[in-house]
């Protein structure tokens, strides 16, 4: 559910993931974590059973 990296080349161009990450390429940044857009959308899922999808 957090920003995966790639396990072949350690890239964090590609962000998948509902919790973002602070890291790039590097592996320079401050590591803290923040809840995305999609985290939100999918609590509201969640919480509607799969019945609110906007």
């Amino acid at each position: 559910c957090i920003d995966l990296v790639s396990a072949g080349t350690g890239e964090m161009r590609k962000r998948y993931g509902f919790i973002y990450v602070d890291k790039d390429d590097e592996g320079k940044g401050s590591f803290e974590r923040s809840k995305k857009d999609s985290f939100y959308w999918y609590k509201k899922v969640i919480a509607s059973n799969g019945k609110d999808l906007d």
